[in-house]
């Protein structure tokens, strides 16, 4: 026998939070409410207000060392370790979440070029102007005991960047040359050339692990296969390219830094052209990182400002600076994406928000709620012309403002100059070029 009985969810008449607090009951009908847009535009407006009050994206620093940094490395399996490495050859390891430095040794003699961890993080490799690669043991000594390198390679020629494989013991470093080395090898395994008098950065692909791409001194950017014998690719641009780094989560993206203040990102598949322009920085761009989300990157310049682009966006939606903060040299997003890392010539790391007013910390379900909506509002109302305004607003350093308006000056100059020179010539003969196509020289196959 059945029996039918009347039953209740608490879920349905009860606050998720307070068990004694009732919800509001609410009728959605849109005849009820007829000033429901102009309510969502205040809170929006007020939402988008508040994103500015609370943008605070500096954390913290770590201070310690006694020349430039020049290089940071994360570790890939643990989120509170970063290695740094500096003009006097000086290597740090540094506990993030305490700002402590774990270890501190002199590894090379001149600047430190480069430094990666092994895929599961046991060893890193650091290069450096003295032509050695050292091997290093992430655990470090007992007390009493010197700082020594697991194994020291000297090589033939300068070394100026290594990467790791992702996968295999393998590691590869540009410098002359771009040479492939297997970690329990002195010499060698492979040596890849191709017409360039120099290389100063090499990058592996970390999904199509056997791709791996070099910036040359001949303003070109090569792309290798191990598997192969020889290049696969060259792409010439119109100033030299300074750093590359390859979208985490798609393997045929790669995003390059130039001298030119500009960023470049390119689809291996047609090279001919990029795919995006990013522009606002007003100075040579140093370094990039991707996020691991493969969404944004960030960048570092000599204007002395970090700015963070998102992928399909020509302009940056964010800039970092502070008055101490000179040139900087190197930059990285944290695995977590919660944090950006930043090296720069005045011997500080400094730690950032990856998000400006993102709260730290945990979050009650309400106050997440909050938030989603808030989201959802400003996205909504992304359009509107005054939400806009604010959403754009930032205050830069004077240099940066006064450069931004000379580079906008002379883009006008040379764009009315086009313009009247087309007006004035046979049909055909000033041809229009699309942004995108006026800074790659050529393409070699």
């Amino acid at each position: 026998m059945k029996v039918k009985i009347l039953t209740r969810n608490p879920d349905e008449y009860l606050r998720e939070t307070k068990l004694d607090i009732h919800k509001v009951q609410r009728n959605y009908d849109p005849d009820l409410h007829p000033f429901e847009a102009a309510r969502e535009y205040t809170r929006a407006l007020n939402a988008v207000k508040l994103e500015k009050v609370f943008a605070k994206p500096f954390v913290g620093n770590l201070d310690g060392h006694r020349d430039g940094v020049s290089i940071l490395a994360k570790h890939p399996k643990k989120l509170s370790t970063l290695i740094s490495g500096a003009y006097d050859g000086e290597v740090r390891v540094w506990d993030l979440p305490r700002r402590m430095c774990l270890r501190e040794f002199i590894a090379h003699d001149g600047i430190v070029r480069g430094i990666v961890y092994s895929p599961k993080g046991e060893r890193f490799i650091t290069v450096g102007d003295d032509k050695c690669i050292k091997t290093w043991n992430s655990i470090a000594p007992q007390f009493g005991e010197d700082e020594e390198p697991i194994n020291t390679i000297l090589s033939k020629t300068v070394l100026t960047g290594i990467s790791h494989h992702l996968k295999k013991p393998i590691y590869a470093t540009s410098g002359e040359i771009c040479q492939l080395w297997e970690e329990s090898r002195n010499e060698p395994i492979r040596t890849i050339e191709w017409g360039a008098d120099s290389l100063h950065d090499i990058s592996f692909n970390p999904v199509e692990t056997n791709i791996l791409s070099s910036c040359a001194s001949d303003r070109s950017i090569i792309l290798y296969d191990m598997r192969e014998k020889l290049p696969l690719r060259k792409v010439i641009m119109k100033l030299r390219t300074n750093k590359l780094s390859w979208n985490p989560m798609e393997p045929f993206i790669f995003t390059c830094a130039n001298e030119d203040y500009n960023l470049y990102t390119f689809d291996t598949r047609s090279l001919k052209h990029p795919t995006n322009v990013h522009v606002d920085h007003v100075a040579a761009v140093t370094y990039i990182d991707y996020a691991p989300t493969g969404k944004e990157f960030v960048s570092c310049s000599y204007d002395k400002s970090i700015r963070i682009f998102e992928c399909a966006k020509g302009h940056s939606r964010e800039i970092y600076h502070t008055k101490r903060m000179q040139r900087l040299t190197c930059v990285s997003w944290s695995l977590d994406n919660k944090y950006i890392l930043s090296g720069s010539d005045e011997m500080n790391i400094r730690i950032w928000k990856a998000r400006a007013s993102e709260k730290l910390g945990p979050l009650k379900p309400r106050e997440r709620a909050a938030l989603r909506y808030s989201e959802a509002l400003k996205e909504k109302f992304a359009s509107h012309p005054q939400i806009k305004r604010i959403a754009r607003h930032r205050q830069v350093p004077k240099h940066i403002y006064n450069a931004q308006g000379e580079l906008r000056t002379i883009k006008m100059k040379l764009k009315r100059k086009e313009d009247n020179r087309r007006a004035h010539s046979k049909p055909g003969e000033v041809p229009f070029v699309p942004e995108r196509r006026k800074h790659v020289v050529k393409e070699q196959q």
